[in-house]
């Protein structure tokens, strides 16, 4: 099981020893170290000759006896944003139990030295050839640390902290840490001083789980003294300390049948542990104190323990996927680089997060309503203060067992609500679909499906590549390979406007932009976004389109607020300010952040324009009854967009509100944006091609719920339109300014010098008509006079492309037949031709912009002739006064209260189709408390939802 925590680590509180980078910069970086520790060799070495100098780096450090009065950790307490509700105390339920050295297992100390520092019986506090081999391992690309056990001791309690948190003096920490560490082996000479060396770092250590110390460590994961632990136990806990967050046993455990705690072999520790194992068994000179007690056997044989854990108590924190989340961003910066944060650890700081409670308290009930209710009643309803909704009966009988969410104010870039999992103190007996200490937000990679198609056309709208006007032929294509995705209905609408295209989650236009774009290119601008990929390229070839490429739920979160700060990113926060016991800000409240220009506020206006869309009854009737309202019912522009994968693994909902003013800002309204996501925490399918279930059936629902109950007495604001930006009226299929044959007109919004020009698409012939009506195309040697009409001229448009343009040609030999033609470049799976939308739905009526031309000549006409003496005329005549909109006539818009959302047509609802490529491959299961690992699903492309 892959962890994304240790993927992740070198931006967060465990990565102290682990090298940043790749390629070039850990050259650089393993360059740096290699030269540095070349100096700091020689320089060292003329230290304790020169004692000038020595005693000079030596002034303001600690006297090192100190090491004989450690004071513990003072508790640290955590407060929501508005400085008086208690969250969590960080220490508080401390577990540490100081031992002496007697009392330390010796193949507990032989681990420990044997992966951390296998010169410490015998070095003088620092190892200049491990420095140099580190350097030079770092350039090779084997990444390890340098610092001795000495060391890191020195680092956690003998070292001023402003020097330990101070990156840029780094290397001035370097020198005084290896100086204070020889000080170190100096005040305690000897084999006894060793020994009460060994003593104080393992009673000092953090080993995760709230423990601190290894007795601690022992007990809280095994139930165990210290003299009880097997071979296995003892090189787990040596390898703790690392990284004792990421390696946390809790938190990679899962429950096995037998309702026991389980850590999988496969994960990252339990890999560490066979490491340790493995060097303790092929190099006896790291067995110091147990010499030929164990066999090579013995050891190897310990990689096949089971690792099991006693059951554990859970903290009484609030908001507990919050406040793991806040512990790793407080040590990555109090503490940046180091093993454990002494700021936290020695405590009685006062930390005021970005946490609003009555959004985390509204998030966290519909979480539940949408995940635990359906499964447990109208009681388990009752209990969290939730009236049954009909959206939530209809989950009774799906498989959807959790749900997160998160909600940040996109111009601050301050989290307000935070939840991981559905409920962090659940009992995990439900089943492995739940895992309610699973982070799903942080630490869950998962596919966005069709809401990843936003960050694809504002790519294209940024790059002036493409308007919101721009034609994209809907038409199933062989895009080559064998693959031929279709849409969610296996309609093909023919000419349709982007803008249309992106409300209606249209799979083959999003896969043309991607393809006109580009795929490498729509990658790097998604990561600027704010997202991050497993993958350093592109691997999904087309399909990425369709939202294949897994995400954490959170970055795609930021990445919407993004596109609503007027393409800005602003990272997210957690952390308002942190003050120490004294009073002295350690992290002071940050000023509004500038952001990074991602994409022009043009753009985004744009992309913004179009999803607000979505919440409109009147523009998008299906989407649309996840409006929102205020108290007196009146709309709300808000942005929206689902994406549901293709084997309903993961359902998600994106949105985000247009922002305050400060007079609202001081009422307590945010520029919110918000993500939803549901499914379960073992990527298990939640949905089946019998008994299909979509985002529009509990992410928007429940996306929809939250808002409404915490925003319906906020100010209603309008998305303020930057400069920059131009209207024109536009044909209502092709996108192009109409021409005297435009049937239907709508006021489009454009970057300065992006409208399109004159309608080429639908031209005027000279025709004639016979008695029926039926049209044949004219020229001189027909005689008579005739008449011009508009028609549609598709037959070259994607000639570039001639698998695009042999698939256009397809269609329109099909749709000259009319609508619910089937067909299609794929016999397996036949699509139809269709007007927009469907069937059920014709905002332009029963037409593709215009007739096709005709293919017959009027010699060709049967008898009688047609008549040749009509008067020239223009059919249809120019459209005077346009509407700016289409005009449309909706399904019933929704009531404001969730209770109140129809329920899905048929039609808006059918069974998605699955696209061929990529094969799944078998998920792993993800482990539980209380931020477990996630599953890493190989990529499947989605077909979206209606």
């Amino acid at each position: 099981m892959q962890t994304s925590l240790a993927r992740r680590q070198a931006r967060r509180l465990d990565n102290g020893r682990r090298g940043k980078g790749s390629g070039p910069r850990r050259v650089i970086a393993g360059l740096s170290l290699f030269l540095f520790a070349a100096m700091a060799t020689v320089a060292i070495g003329a230290f304790v000759g020169v004692v000038g100098v020595f005693a000079a780096f030596s002034q303001g450090l600690d006297d090192p006896r100190e090491l004989e009065t450690i004071q513990f950790v003072e508790e640290s307490v955590v407060y929501a944003r508005d400085g008086e509700t208690e969250l969590a105390r960080f220490s508080s339920g401390e577990r540490r139990e100081v031992v002496a050295f007697d009392d330390l297992p010796p193949i507990l100390i032989d681990a420990t030295t044997g992966v951390e520092d296998r010169t410490f019986w015998t070095n003088t506090g620092f190892d200049p050839l491990g420095i140099v081999a580190a350097g030079l391992d770092t350039i090779s690309g084997d990444v390890r640390g340098a610092s001795t056990i000495t060391q890191q001791l020195v680092r956690q309690r003998l070292l001023p902290g402003e020097l330990v948190q101070d990156q840029d003096r780094r290397v001035e920490r370097k020198i005084k840490e290896i100086i204070q560490s020889i000080r170190v082996t100096q005040a305690f000479p000897g084999r006894e001083g060793k020994e009460r060396i060994m003593t104080a770092y393992l009673n000092q250590n953090f080993y995760g789980n709230n423990s601190y110390g290894v007795a601690a460590a022992a007990e809280g994961y095994f139930g165990k003294e210290l003299s009880e632990l097997t071979l296995s136990e003892a090189a787990l806990l040596a390898a703790l300390p690392q990284s004792p967050s990421n390696y946390d046993l809790v938190r990679n455990a899962v429950e096995d049948d037998a309702g026991r705690l389980i850590v999988p072999q496969d994960t990252d520790i339990v890999r560490r542990r066979d490491f340790v194992l493995q060097l303790l068994a092929n190099d006896p000179t790291r067995r110091v104190l147990t010499g030929d007690e164990y066999s090579t056997e013995d050891f190897l044989a310990a990689q096949d323990d089971e690792v099991v854990l006693v059951d554990q108590e859970l903290p009484p924190w609030q908001a507990p996927h919050f406040i793991w989340a806040v512990r790793e961003q407080l040590a990555a910066e109090l503490c940046a680089e180091a093993t454990t944060c002494p700021a936290l650890e020695r405590g009685g700081l006062r930390i005021v997060t970005t946490l609003d409670m009555e959004l985390q308290e509204s998030a966290e009930k519909w979480v539940k309503a949408a995940a635990i209710a359906p499964h447990r009643g109208r009681e388990y309803a009752d209990r969290i203060g939730v009236e049954t909704q009909p959206w939530m009966r209809a989950l009774r009988d799906n498989e959807v067992f959790n749900g997160a969410m998160m909600a940040m104010d996109y111009q601050t870039g301050e989290v307000v609500a935070y939840v991981g999992s559905a409920d962090y103190y659940e009992s995990r007996r439900i089943n492995l679909k739940f895992q309610p200490q699973f982070d799903v937000l942080a630490d869950g990679w998962r596919q966005p499906g069709s809401a990843f198609k936003p960050f694809t056309y504002s790519t294209g709208l940024n790059d002036r590549t493409l308007t919101a006007s721009s034609m994209l032929m809907d038409v199933t294509t062989d895009f080559g390979g064998g693959y031929m995705p279709k849409n969610f209905d296996l309609l093909e609408r023919g000419p349709l406007r982007l803008r249309l295209a992106l409300q209606q989650s249209l799979n083959i236009p999003a896969i043309k932009a991607l393809a006109i774009i580009g795929e490498a290119h729509t990658f790097d601008m998604a990561k600027r976004f704010g997202m991050e990929f497993q993958e350093s390229e592109p691997t999904a070839g087309l399909t990425m389109a369709l939202g294949t490429l897994e995400v954490h739920p959170a970055d795609l979160t930021n990445a919407y607020a993004t596109i609503a700060n007027g393409g800005r990113r602003v990272d997210r926060t957690l952390i308002r300010t942190v003050t120490d016991k004294a009073g002295t800000e350690l992290v002071p409240v940050r000023a509004r952040p500038e952001g990074e220009v991602i994409i022009t506020p043009q753009a985004a206006h744009i992309m913004t324009d179009i999803l607000a869309g979505n919440t409109d009854p009147a523009i998008n009737p299906i989407w649309g009854r996840l409006e929102l309202t205020d108290t007196g019912g009146r709309h709300r522009p808000a942005t929206l967009k689902t994406g549901t994968n293709n084997d309903a693994k993961d359902l998600t909902a994106m949105g985000y509100l247009a922002p305050p003013d400060e007079a609202g800002r001081a009422r307590g309204e945010y520029a919110l944006a918000v993500g939803a996501w549901n499914g379960n925490s073992d990527a298990s399918e939640v949905g089946s091609a019998e008994d299909p279930i979509f985002s529009l059936d509990v992410a928007g629902p429940m996306w929809q719920a939250v808002l409404q109950e915490t925003t319906a007495d906020w100010a209603i604001y309008d998305f303020a339109r930057p400069n920059g930006l131009e209207e024109a009226q536009v044909d209502a299929f092709t996108g192009f300014r109409p021409s005297d044959f435009s049937r239907e007109q709508v006021t489009e919004i454009f970057i300065e010098g992006t409208v399109p020009p004159l309608d080429e698409v639908i031209v005027g012939l000279n025709v004639v008509r016979d008695e029926e009506g039926d049209s044949y195309l004219w020229d001189e040697s027909c005689g008579g006079t005739p008449e011009v009409r508009g028609f549609l001229q598709l037959e070259e448009i994607e000639s570039e492309r001639p698998r695009w343009q042999e698939a256009v040609k397809g269609w329109i030999e099909r749709a000259r037949r009319g609508p619910g033609v089937r067909g299609g470049p794929d016999a397996d799976v036949p699509t139809s031709t269709s007007y927009f939308l469907d069937p059920n739905y014709q905002p332009y009526g029963s037409t593709w912009g215009a007739p096709f031309p005709p293919t017959a000549r009027c010699d060709e006409a049967p008898s009688p002739s047609p008549s040749l003496s009509s008067p020239p005329s223009l059919s249809p005549s120019p459209s005077i006064s346009p509407s700016p909109t289409p005009s449309i006539s909706p399904s019933p818009s929704p009531e404001p209260s969730p209770s109140a959302t129809p329920e899905p047509t048929a039609t808006a609802e059918p069974t998605p189709e699955p696209t061929p490529e990529p094969t799944p491959t078998p998920t792993p299961t993800p482990t539980p408390t209380p931020t477990p690992v996630p599953p890493t699903p190989t990529p499947t492309p989605p077909d979206e939802e209606p």
